[in-house]
């Protein structure tokens, strides 16, 4: 028989490994997920007691879930002693569902749970931290630390965005194939907005918050197993190749480095790698979208041993495919970068000039950062240290800040 520090470590290990997959099959069976969180961590403490007893189940989900699900219906009963609008779900829940087979109980009902997070009804901002919490088991305090919110913020949105499911009855599924490109752009653009603020965080005193780009990745491959389609591939490589730099983007004091000062030897080439093999499987599909362009040039940048050798003339070709089919002021702002490469420090200012005469990301910092630069190297000092105060008045972040005083100082 084995010790209970045997199970109950066995049973951390079953939560670290299925407690997700478990609370979606919960918010599956229960149609609830405040009750569905209320029966996942009942027959959590439940399983200490019984698998010392009995011994662990050969399959442990399934009996977590089988649990899980009794103890909701037995705390209905309770309440519904008190509340007669709980029968008609304890009717419902002990009807056709009264024994529910192992196979049901086994379904991922992770992709559902995506879906349902991250469902258009829902306020965009309580989308982010609604996956967070449910689908990657995050607390409120680190989502409210990672968004620099305060967790009561980050709680309610939560709370509303639960209540907005229940009270809109929003469906716990995977949309029919009509709906499914526009609900998936909806979900990734969550995971991508998720892992951008991880990988350079909007505010705040840090460069990176490694817990969000881990999550997001994970998420990614998680999608990427259970919809492999070429975009949810294409975003997976996208953020592998732009997350194998993290350590070299900053040096020992927090300090930003950019891409051409990079030391490439700290690049991560695991995820160089898997990142650019998942970049070919999207392309070849033939029904790639921004993200697999998007992942197209970073592996293009990961791949090259230096700036100078980077392929600038492929680079600019797939700014202009996306700038074509998905056309954006970002995407031209960084055409415009890439251009500056190819063609020069002029051809480049011009371009990224046009942009701001026409009234667009005036208030966006990068922009009159890369017009400083590039007014620095064509020897414009009046005009640079005008750009530079600009994007220094834009920018809400240590690291950068700090890099545009430094620019400044050494403009005299």
């Amino acid at each position: 028989m084995n010790s209970e520090g045997q199970i109950r470590d066995e049973v951390a290990a079953v939560y670290r490994r299925d407690s997700r997959r478990i609370l979606a099959t919960l918010i599956r069976l229960l149609g609830d997920f405040d009750l569905a969180e209320e029966a996942l961590h009942d027959a959590f403490f439940i399983a200490v007691e019984r698998w010392q007893r009995d011994g662990i189940p050969d399959n442990p989900r399934a009996w977590l879930v089988s649990a899980g699900r009794f103890k909701a219906i037995d705390a209905l009963r309770r309440r519904a002693r008190f509340d007669r609008s709980h029968a008609d779900l304890i009717m419902l829940l002990e009807g056709e569902a009264q024994d529910p087979g192992e196979q049901e109980l086994l379904v991922d009902d992770r992709l559902r749970l995506i879906f349902t997070c991250c469902h258009p009804a829902l306020a965009f901002d309580a989308q982010v931290p609604l996956t967070l919490r449910e689908v990657c088991d995050l607390t409120t305090e680190q989502i409210a630390r990672a968004f620099l919110q305060s967790p009561a913020t980050i709680a309610q949105r939560i709370v509303r965005a639960k209540a907005k499911i229940r009270d809109a009855q929003i469906p716990y599924q995977v949309p029919e194939l009509g709906e499914l490109p526009e609900r998936l752009e909806s979900v990734l653009r969550v995971i991508y907005l998720v892992f951008n603020e991880g990988y350079s965080a909007s505010s705040g005193e840090d460069l990176t918050t490694r817990a969000l780009t881990d999550e997001a990745i994970r998420l990614g491959r998680l999608l990427a197993q259970l919809l492999p389609d070429a975009e949810v591939l294409g975003l997976l490589a996208l953020m592998l190749l732009q997350a194998s730099r993290q350590n070299a983007r900053s040096d020992a004091q927090g300090e930003l480095v950019l891409l051409d000062e990079q030391d490439r030897g700290l690049w991560d080439q695991a995820q160089i790698e898997e990142g650019s093999q998942l970049v070919r499987q999207a392309l070849s599909s033939r029904e790639f979208g921004p993200y697999s362009v998007q992942a197209a040039i970073a592996a293009l940048h990961a791949e090259a041993p230096s700036a100078e050798a980077t392929d600038w003339d492929e680079i600019v070709g797939l700014y202009d495919v996306l700038q074509r089919h998905w056309p954006s002021p970002v995407v031209e702002l960084n055409r415009a970068a890439a251009l500056a490469r190819r063609d020069g420090a002029q051809v480049g200012l011009r371009a990224v000039e046009a942009i701001l005469e026409r009234g667009e990301l005036g208030d966006y910092h990068l922009a009159h950062a890369a017009r400083a630069e590039l007014h620095r190297q064509l020897g414009n000092t009046v005009q640079a240290r005008e750009a530079w105060q600009q994007a220094l008045t834009l920018t809400r972040q240590g690291p950068e800040r700090r890099h545009i005083e430094r620019r400044l100082r050494e403009l005299g």
